[in-house]
């Protein structure tokens, strides 16, 4: 860690600010340079901001899981960040698009633990950790403002994410299937991918988000929701109206942007 104490509690208070003033990453805009040892410190030390004023941490998101996209930010390995409790929105949800910078969203699937994750466990060990599956809109503000590459600003500003929209509770989740996913906004398909299997394609990050926080003392526990990644790009909502999930085995969700 490069950072004193101090210049990371300022910085930590100038994220969270930028964050709640909806011009997430102002800081770097302004020439702030970090090495990835620092971002992850500010995304901590960021968090304990948030909980201090009473959010609560629900689960993680997992990103940057293709080669490709972690040659591009910078990175050697995937990227996590916290999701909050307030966050957290029920299909049919309508949301401000002023309340967000440059609102995109990736269509994945998330995950309820019904028990614990320990690193090193199988994918059969793993799928059964997994009490339910849903389907789920991640929300982003898709404005990172440093110089490229933009890892070290996407881990200390949480991987730009800003919320989730989630589907009903899929439970009947004992046996292997494959599963169509698709985004779509306004009647329009703007991404998706057939074929997609459980529990191997959707958990297949699960074990490395297990490890990676275990070394940084955190641990993936029953009650835990997770992102498990997304397979695209988040795409800008932009003048768009309603944004849709749809799965062929996990069903869909849906929100109206105002």
């Amino acid at each position: 860690m490069t950072l004193h104490e101090s210049e990371l509690s300022d910085l930590a208070e100038r994220l969270l600010a930028d964050y709640d003033a909806v011009c997430p990453g102002d800081v770097f805009a302004n020439g702030l340079r970090l090495d990835l040892d620092d971002a992850w410190h500010l995304q901590a030390a960021v968090t304990r901001l948030r909980e201090a004023r009473g959010e609560l941490v629900a689960g993680y998101k997992i990103g940057a899981v293709t080669p490709g996209n972690q040659q591009m930010l910078g990175l050697t390995q995937p990227v996590w960040g916290r999701l909050w409790q307030s966050e957290f929105y029920d299909s049919g949800v309508r949301l401000d698009r002023a309340a967000y910078a440059e609102l995109s969203l990736e269509a994945e699937f998330g995950i309820e633990l019904s028990q614990s994750v320990k690193p090193g466990m199988s994918m059969q060990q793993l799928a059964a950790c997994v009490g339910s599956v849903y389907p789920t809109l991640e929300l982003h503000n898709l404005r990172l403002c440093s110089a490229q590459p933009h890892g070290p600003e996407l881990i200390a500003n949480n991987c730009i994410n800003c919320g989730v929209v989630k589907g009903a509770a899929v439970t009947a989740i004992e046996k292997p299937c494959e599963t169509s996913l698709q985004l779509v906004y306004d009647g329009k398909l703007v991404d998706s991918w057939e074929k997609l299997k459980w529990p191997h394609d959707i958990l297949k990050a699960l074990g490395w988000l297990a490890q990676s926080l275990e070394s940084q003392g955190l641990h993936l526990k029953r009650g835990d929701f997770v992102l498990t990644s997304a397979w695209g790009p988040p795409i800008p909502v932009q003048n768009h109206h309603r944004v849709e999930v749809t799965s062929s085995a996990f069903g869909d969700a849906f929100a109206v942007i105002t």
